[in-house]
């Protein structure tokens, strides 16, 4: 059984559900199309999405395409769910880019094309919305071209764009026209294309566009690009015969013991936790005992075991059935307790290259209104947390409140939607702050040696060294002793204040991006990890006070686009947000700006666009770097 795994994203709005429903109902898994607007649709459960009419948590669904089983992955088209999206792209084999004929490359668009392109997932372009008025075709395809990547092939044209009427007409490569475009972007894809395109007397009868076609966009290198509606189902047949033909569908390693990568992890009725994993070699079948593979929060391997004690697979649409999942495909998995996103089974070599994403640089005070169910909303925020581990919900210390990470306010909203919906707890929130960090000014050491007093009599001896770091290097904790100096619980004790120490320095902020080294260690007697760590203690306040920090602040980076009559408020604007603009230009219909502002910024910044600009502008901004905070530094709560 030959299984794709394939993601459909895009920006909000372009129509990526609706193009799932249409794909689910040609391939005769629903009797009707659902209506994102009516919330009918398969993939959004939640009631959120359904009132809302936007994707917040990836779905799976699967249909088949001939022999081809495809588990059809519907992912978040909202910057602030973006950390959804990078769940996906660590399992799919594939992707449908959608961009909206009318509103054409819009700024996430560029986000995600971009990532597609440095993971080199394959990826094919669908053209949506040709039925709608102010739809484009020529120009469209040159904004792609610019915008996007100039490897791109249309595989069809549209008669009558922009009426509701609109038909899609395939276009084959005997056409010696249409050879001679895909000619011109195979040749640019392979040298040895270019090379039999330039020898070949007659290259339309001899060279295989088709066959080069689909090898350079298995690659990444080339690019169909479809055109169609998902609401009339124009186009959309010739696109499911693009993706079975031109994606790769890769060949299934079945022997050895099951190997996959966890992407989701949701609770079922019974409040069991339910795992969805990519199954990349080897058959997942109940009773399976696997062991868990994640990466810690220094990057440090940690593993986890349990026993399978049920699988599920994807049979047709969102149901499933009971039975073993083979390589290649997805499976909802219980019976592992301990499991989290990200988790490698069977492997650590499974495990994602770390984030595509930063965290989230946002946080806010979260309440319950009912004060008495305080500790019942720290145990539904840690359940949440077991879905979205970046949300990371914590108590913040000197508030005396629980605090969570965002990306943005759709966040709180999604949030309180879920703690109402399923715990029943009605909460509210601060107004969010950006997460600032703290990194050292300047580089030291420090020794406590045994037998000796300053700063405890403890019979240990502790040497360490503290350094500034690369730029997003994190913080580093290295050994320069033998390791057989100590035991693994005694450099357990150092490693572990380190960390815990630095998670908040002299202004309030976790201290990063720099390294510290052991560079002497011993003990006299007994020795307990206890004494370890109370010196570590001392030396680590000793030397972050001597070797100082300075405050940085988050900084986003930004693109906008506007009606061209908005340019001077929207400017306006982003003067009052001490935004720093890096890019300009404008059509006779449309304004784009880019540029970065201080993460703090953007919520307010947001908040004002849609009142200047009658709702008709799209802003998206994602975190770019930190910069040193002018002035006095702030303090954390």
């Amino acid at each position: 059984m030959n299984f794709l795994n394939l993601g459909i994203l895009a920006h909000v709005d372009a129509g990526k559900t609706s193009l799932t429903e249409r794909l689910l109902f040609n391939a005769g898994i629903i009797d009707s199309v659902g209506s994102v607007d009516g919330g009918s649709t398969q993939t959004d459960s939640m009631e959120l999405e359904r009132r809302r009419g936007i994707t917040i948590q990836s779905a799976v669904v699967a249909f088949t395409l001939d022999d081809l089983t495809v588990n059809l992955i519907d992912t978040p088209g909202h910057t602030d769910f973006i950390a959804e999206v990078e769940r996906a792209l660590h399992v799919l084999d594939g992707a449908v880019l959608v961009v909206s004929a009318v509103e054409g490359v819009q700024a996430q668009t560029r986000v995600i094309m971009r990532t597609l392109k440095r993971l080199g997932v394959p990826t094919i372009l669908f053209v949506n919305k040709v039925d709608r008025v102010g739809a484009r075709e020529d120009e469209l395809l040159r904004d792609i071209a610019a915008k996007l990547t100039p490897q791109i092939l249309p595989m069809d044209i549209v008669r009558g764009i922009g009426t509701a009427g609109a038909e899609v007409e395939p276009l084959a490569f005997k056409d010696p026209e249409h050879f001679e475009r895909a000619a011109e972007v195979l040749a640019a894809g392979s040298d040895a294309f270019l090379a039999a395109y330039l020898d070949e007397p007659d290259p339309l009868s001899a060279l295989d566009c088709g066959a080069e076609l689909a090898a350079q966009t298995r690659r990444g290198v080339a690019h169909p690009v479809y055109f169609g509606s998902a609401v009339t189902g124009a186009g959309v047949a010739a696109l499911a015969e693009g993706i079975r033909r031109y994606l790769p569908s890769p060949t299934p390693e079945p022997s050895g013991r099951p190997r996959g990568t966890v992407f989701k992890v949701e609770h079922g009725a019974r409040g069991q936790r339910l795992a969805y994993v990519r199954v990349r070699s080897g058959t997942l079948r109940p009773r399976e005992r696997v062991t868990a593979y994640r990466r810690g929060a220094e990057g440090e391997i940690e593993t986890s075991k349990g026993k399978v004690t049920g699988v599920e697979v994807f049979t047709g649409g969102t149901s499933t059935a009971s039975g073993a999942a083979p390589p290649g495909g997805i499976a909802k998995v219980t019976g592992l307790s301990d499991i989290r996103i990200g988790d490698a089974i069977g492997s650590p070599d499974e495990l994602g290259p770390g984030g595509l994403f930063t965290p989230p640089t946002l946080e806010t005070i979260v309440r319950p209104v009912d004060p008495s169910e305080r500790i019942r909303l720290r145990k539904a925020l840690a359940s949440l947390a077991e879905r979205d581990p970046l949300v990371d919900p914590h108590l913040d210390e000197l508030a005396g409140h629980m605090a969570v990470r965002l990306y943005g306010e759709v966040q709180k909203e999604v949030v309180a939607s879920l703690l109402d919906e399923e715990f029943g707890i009605a909460v509210e929130f601060e107004q969010s702050r950006a997460i600032h960090i703290e990194r050292v000014v300047r580089p030291v050491e420090a020794l406590h040696e045994m037998g000796r007093w300053a700063p405890t009599s403890r019979p240990v001896t502790v040497g360490l060294r503290l350094e500034p770091g690369e730029p997003d290097s994190g913080l580093r904790y290295e050994l320069e002793v033998e390791r057989g100096s100590l035991t693994r619980a005694l450099h357990n004790g150092v490693e572990e204040t380190v960390h815990e120490r630095f998670r908040r320095g002299p202004f309030g902020w976790a201290v990063t991006d720099c390294r510290v080294a052991l560079t002497a260690a011993g003990y006299l007697g007994v020795a307990s990890a206890t004494d370890f760590r109370e010196v570590t203690g001392l030396l680590l306040d000793q030397m972050l006070a001597e070797a100082g920090t300075w405050v940085f602040e988050p900084v986003h980076r930004f693109d906008i686009e506007f009606p061209a009559g908005s340019s001077s408020v929207v400017l306006q604007l982003l003067r009052d947000a001490a935004a720093d603009i890096s890019g300009q230009f404008s059509t006779d219909t449309t304004g784009y700006l880019s540029g970065t502002m201080a993460t703090e910024a953007v919520v307010g910044f947001e908040t004002r666009l849609p009142s200047v600009t009658r709702g008709q502008a799209v802003f998206v901004a994602q975190h770019d770097h930190y910069r040193p905070v002018r002035g006095t530094p702030p303090r954390r709560r």
